[in-house]
């Protein structure tokens, strides 16, 4: 048994998301000695930023953790809607260069706290990069976090091989998955995990589920987007402070718009008459 064979997980599912963790795992764990970048963070962004390596950004471009051009940047291109329209990301010839990137984009100045952590705080880290500016995704830490405990990225991030051996066999015997309530400018929420509907989620936390489907504004019950909040109450009708408008990005909608910013989808819709429900729109929130 190689070394790097040691990092895989314990118990696999099968599903994109494991199989991501499978085969970036090692590399991501390699980053971390180079870099100093947790691999638990670096695997939760590429998981979270590429869909799993499903986006057109990964798929097409090998960018696994959504990072734009920047005027320094001097290689290949191309252009995605984000949070304005046909933004320019970075191209890499394979994901080894995108993960590398990565590193070295966290070792700016800009992220310089962070280092200041410890490798073993992912919630931490996770969020001081929101902090940080990293993203616009108001929740983006919380996603990070609830995908690092979802899969148990925290075994990748001890000091040496064996550890993590001894440690994954524990977490995936003892990890028991559960929706850890969140909250948010006064708003409770779960984060969506792979293969969830709001009848399962109403379920386990013993919900009234219609009332769920209204607070979500679902017209009926169905797969959610992995990630994506569930709230647990109203929306709110305003947007966060500081945020006055977005683009739809790609694979979104207005709904999943209303749902990272915590407003109800009605209200987006009344400032945004007239305006396509398409990646690319811009669409006001205040």
């Amino acid at each position: 048994m190689t070394a790097l064979s040691l990092l895989l997980p314990v118990m696999m599912l099968g599903n994109a998301y494991e199989d991501y963790i499978a085969r970036y795992s090692a590399m991501a764990v390699e980053q971390m000695r180079l870099y100093g970048v947790p691999a638990s963070i670096t695997l939760a962004q590429g998981l979270l930023e590429s869909g799993a390596g499903r986006s057109t950004l990964a798929a097409e471009g090998n960018n696994h953790f959504g990072i734009k051009c920047h005027k320094e940047w001097t290689g290949n291109s191309m252009l995605r809607n984000d949070d304005a329209p046909d933004e320019c990301f970075r191209v890499y010839d394979s994901p080894e260069e995108s993960f590398r990137d990565h590193s070295l984009f966290l070792r700016r100045q800009r992220y310089a706290s962070l280092f200041d952590l410890p490798l073993t705080d992912y919630v931490g880290w996770a969020r001081g990069l929101k902090k940080c500016g990293y993203a616009t995704d108001p929740n983006y830490a919380d996603r990070l976090i609830s995908i690092i405990e979802l899969y148990s990225l925290q075994m990748y991030d001890g000091d040496n091989l064996r550890e993590m051996e001894e440690t994954a066999d524990y977490i995936h015997k003892n990890l028991i998955s559960r929706h850890a309530i969140r909250r948010s400018r006064g708003l409770h929420y779960v984060i969506a995990q792979p293969g969830d509907t709001y009848g399962r989620i109403a379920k386990e936390l013993k919900l009234n589920k219609k009332k769920l489907l209204l607070y979500n504004d679902a017209e009926s019950d169905g797969e959610i987007k992995a990630w994506e909040e569930v709230y647990l109450q109203p929306k709110l009708v305003e947007a966060p402070e500081g945020v006055s408008a977005v683009t739809i990005g790609e694979g979104e909608t207005m709904h999943s718009v209303a749902q990272r910013y915590g407003m109800r989808l009605e209200a987006i819709r009344m400032l945004n008459t007239g305006v396509d429900d398409r990646p690319g729109s811009r669409l006001r929130l205040k």
